[in-house]
C-alpha cells in the first residue's frame, strides 16, 4: 500500500476518456444516477459529477481511498452528490433498477468481465449503461515475454472480441469501445508511480522483500514501454439489452 497510496489513480485512464465514453452514452438524462464500482482514489468519479447532474455512488473496498475521494470532492463543491461506501463489488445490495449508469475504470476484472455485467445487471433502469474499461490484447500472437508476463499477472486477459462477446452474453448491446492512449498509462499512473517506487527503493535499499515487490512493479512499466503496441487498456461502453 505504501507503493500506491497517495496516487491521481489506480489504474491508467484519463478525464479525456470518461468524458469521451459518458459522451457514448447518448440517451442518459441529465440527472443521470451513476454508480462507480472499485472507484479508488477517484479521479474519475469527480469527473463523472462535472458530466452529470445526479447523485453518484463510488464503491471500494479500501477505506483510505475512499477518504481521498471525499476529502477531492469536498475541495471540489461536489460531495454533497457523490456518496461514498466502504463496500465490495461482490455484495452490493442497491434496490434493483436503481442507476441509469454502472461505470467502472479498472476494477471488473476481480469479478471477471461477464461475470460481473451480469452481477451488475439488476441494478440498472431498463435500457441503462455501463462503462468498463478492462485489460485488453490489441493484437494476435504477442511475443513471448509481454504473453509469459500477463500469463503470469493476469490469465484471464482477453482479447477486444472475445470482450465483445462477454458483454453480449451478460445481454447488454455495445455502444462503442475505445483503446486508451499511451498518455493515459503514464501522465497520472505510471509516472507518478514510477517516481513514487524510485524513492521507496532509496528508502529500502536494504530490504529485500520490499525491493523485490518494487522489481515487479518496474518490470510492468518496462513491459509496457517495450510492447504497449500489443496490449492495452479498452473502454467498453454498452446499454441493457431491451429483451433482458
Amino acid at each position: 500500500m505504501e507503493i500506491h497510496s497517495g496516487l491521481p489513480r489506480e489504474g491508467p485512464g484519463s478525464n479525456k476518456s470518461t468524458r469521451a465514453a459518458y459522451a457514448l452514452m447518448k440517451e442518459l438524462p441529465k440527472d443521470a444516477a451513476v454508480l462507480d464500482i472499485g472507484c479508488g482514489p477517484g479521479m474519475q468519479t469527480l469527473e463523472l459529477s462535472a458530466l452529470t447532474e445526479g447523485p453518484i455512488i463510488a464503491v471500494d473496498t479500501h477505506a483510505p481511498y475512499l477518504d481521498e475521494l471525499n476529502r477531492r470532492a469536498r475541495a471540489a463543491g461536489v460531495a454533497h452528490r457523490i456518496e461514498t461506501r466502504n463496500q465490495s463489488m461482490f455484495e452490493l445490495d442497491f434496490p434493483d433498477a436503481s442507476f441509469d449508469a454502472i461505470w467502472s475504470e479498472g476494477a471488473i476484472y476481480f469479478m471477471g468481465v461477464e461475470n460481473g455485467l451480469r452481477a451488475w445487471r439488476r441494478f440498472l433502469k431498463p435500457r441503462g449503461y455501463v462503462a468498463i474499461t478492462e485489460l485488453s490484447w490489441l493484437k494476435p500472437r504477442p511475443p513471448e515475454p509481454v504473453r509469459t508476463f500477463w500469463e503470469t499477472v493476469y490469465p484471464a486477459m482477453a482479447d477486444i472480441e472475445t470482450n465483445l462477446g462477454r458483454a453480449h452474453a451478460a445481454q447488454y448491446d455495445i455502444v462503442g469501445h475505445f483503446t486508451l492512449p499511451d498518455d493515459d498509462w503514464w501522465t497520472h499512473y505510471y509516472a507518478p508511480l514510477e517516481a513514487r517506487v524510485a524513492a521507496l527503493r532509496e528508502k529500502y535499499h536494504d530490504d529485500p522483500e520490499a525491493l523485490r515487490l518494487l522489481n515487479e512493479e518496474e518490470k510492468e512499466f518496462e513491459m509496457f514501454r517495450a510492447y504497449s503496441a500489443w496490449y492495452g487498456y479498452v473502454f467498453y461502453v454498452m446499454r441493457a439489452s431491451a429483451s433482458s
